[in-house]
């Protein structure tokens, strides 16, 4: 795959995370539209479209372009550049919503060789999964 496709598969599943509440906040837009633009793909019709909000991004859909973002044997690399991306989108509201923690710990799920090493993140995820657990 080549880097300009990876880029675009990235920023059609950072739209459908910001989607993944139900709506897009003001600032995951200007995020979104700051990323779009450092990469060149404001002209792009797909992109375009999924970002207009004339129709929501459904949850599942988040879920199947982050698998195959990632693929069967993910690099670190693009494993981090992911996480690092939707940490980003995730937090610029400063509000963590119930789905976008569950996507994150989904996300922590297939980190590459994670049976093995602990992640620089875990301390970030338990603490999402506690905030999870007091919201409920």
């Amino acid at each position: 795959m080549t880097s300009d496709t990876k880029t675009k598969q990235l920023l059609k599943l950072l739209i459908a995370a910001a989607w993944i509440d139900g709506t897009i906040q003001p600032e995951e837009r200007d995020y979104l539209n700051q990323m779009i633009a450092t990469n060149a793909l404001g002209d792009d019709s797909e992109i375009k479209m999924y970002l207009s909000e004339a129709t929501p991004i459904d949850p599942q859909q988040c879920y199947q372009w982050l698998e195959e973002y990632l693929g069967q044997n993910p690099s670190k690399e693009d494993y981090q550049n992911l996480l690092e991306s939707l940490s980003a989108l995730i937090y610029v509201d400063d509000n963590v919503e119930t789905e976008e923690a569950k996507l994150l710990t989904y996300l922590q799920n297939l980190e590459p060789g994670s049976q093995s090493q602990k992640s620089l993140f875990d301390n970030l995820f338990k603490g999402i999964q506690e905030l999870y657990r007091k919201a409920m």
